[in-house]
């Protein structure tokens, strides 16, 4: 896969040069303030290195998702002062404009020194501009920095190409990805195409229909395929089981039909839960107190449904990864956001915590699953984009990693 060679933030000389840099600080605000700033630390390690080798850092990235250009709940202002709090006593100054390169952006920019940072206003305040990476902002943004250095650091948006992550390459002289693309792209990419065998994949979560070419393009790679959460009754389904009224894809039963006969002729183990944890309906609220029992997967009654994998089912999976050199994780096991319901992705957390393979998790809900758990440390890699590990499992190209210039 092109992008595991790539120029990094450790082979460019910035000192003196004006660098933009597209992180990803769409971070959760509630009334104005920020509630998790994971994102903002992801990104320090390169905003640091920028820094002490003497660059005018320019820092972009969009938050949420404003429908008719400028909001102010949309505003990156309390991203840029934490950065401030987090950078200090580095020099950090917000550009507050009602566009993206508005007048105190090229102001603040004109009067940098070096090893400053000047923090712009959200990308998606130019709507369409931004997102059907559009030639001016693109422009923009590259006249902004001089058109000297644009380092791409957002993995989470690097599977869009919009103004600010693959656009603005085309007016810039050097490129370059930051620490968090550089890890991105060494674990999720060499996950998929050179894994140390064996290599166990295991994927959640409620739809079949999310995960089609994830699950044909890991059945290539990987030796075990692990299928729980809500995906896995159609796949069961599709090999003539009882699932009562527990999620189903009917569309998709051939597909799963088709992918059950793929492995079997390329040699590959597909695990699918052997038992399950049913109910008589999915709790309302989520995480309200709810009566289980547990039934053989293929048995299971018509007035019930699957919302977790069972017992024998988690100890299977937890054997499974024992021997594994490689695991990739993406999609819980179960409604994990209700006690009851999260043994399942517990478990694999769990058994994921205690081997001593390389551990990849690819983002969305099994990341967050992993760090509620207190699992985080355990893990070799916690991919930072949902939607962008995905598309790098499925073998896509991500269009902000495309535009990187090769080493």
């Amino acid at each position: 896969m092109a992008g595991l060679n790539k120029v990094t933030v450790e082979d460019i000389n910035v000192k003196g040069k004006k660098v933009l840099v597209r992180v990803d600080f769409n971070v959760p605000l509630k009334d104005g303030v920020i509630t998790n700033d994971n994102r903002i630390q992801a990104a320090l390690p390169t905003i640091k290195k920028l820094v002490s080798d003497g660059g005018k850092v320019v820092i972009c990235s969009h938050l949420g998702k404003p429908k008719n250009g400028p909001e102010d709940k949309f505003s990156l202002a309390p991203a840029a002062a934490r950065l401030a709090e987090l950078m200090a006593p580095v020099k950090v100054t917000f550009a507050k404009d009602d566009t993206v390169v508005g007048d105190n952006a090229k102001k603040a920019v004109a009067e940098m020194n070096d090893g400053e940072i000047v923090v712009l206003e959200n990308t998606r305040f130019r709507g369409a501009d931004e997102t059907k990476n559009g030639e001016n902002l693109s422009k923009e943004l590259g006249e902004l920095v001089d058109g000297e250095v644009f380092v791409m650091d957002a993995f989470g948006s690097a599977h869009r190409a919009h103004a600010s992550t693959a656009g603005v390459t085309k007016f810039v002289k050097e490129t370059a990805v930051g620490y968090l693309m550089q890890k991105e792209i060494q674990y999720l990419g060499n996950a998929v195409e050179v894994p140390v065998r064996p290599f166990v994949a295991i994927l959640g979560g409620a739809k079949v229909a999310d995960k089609l070419n994830v699950i044909s393009n890991l059945l290539e790679k990987c030796d075990t395929l692990i299928i729980g959460g809500g995906m896995a009754y159609t796949f069961i389904k599709a090999q003539g089981g009882s699932i009562g009224m527990s999620l189903v894809d009917d569309e998709k039963i051939d597909y799963c039909k088709e992918m059950l006969a793929k492995a079997e002729k390329l040699g590959k183990k597909i695990l699918l839960p052997v038992d399950t944890t049913i109910a008589a309906s999915f709790p309302d609220p989520i995480d309200a107190e709810i009566a289980v029992e547990i039934c053989d997967s293929d048995k299971i009654p018509a007035d019930k449904m699957g919302l977790d994998i069972g017992t024998k089912t988690m100890e299977l999976f937890a054997d499974a990864v024992k021997s594994a050199k490689t695991v990739v994780w993406n999609g819980p096991m179960g409604v994990f956001e209700n006690p009851v319901l999260a043994k399942g992705t517990i478990a694999v957390a769990k058994a994921l915590a205690d081997t001593d393979a390389t551990t990849i998790i690819g983002g969305g809900d099994s990341a967050a699953a992993v760090m509620q758990l207190g699992f985080a440390d355990k893990m070799s890699h916690i991919s930072t984009g949902g939607g962008a590990s995905l598309e790098y499992l499925e073998g896509k190209v991500l269009p902000g990693v495309d535009v990187i210039a090769e080493k």
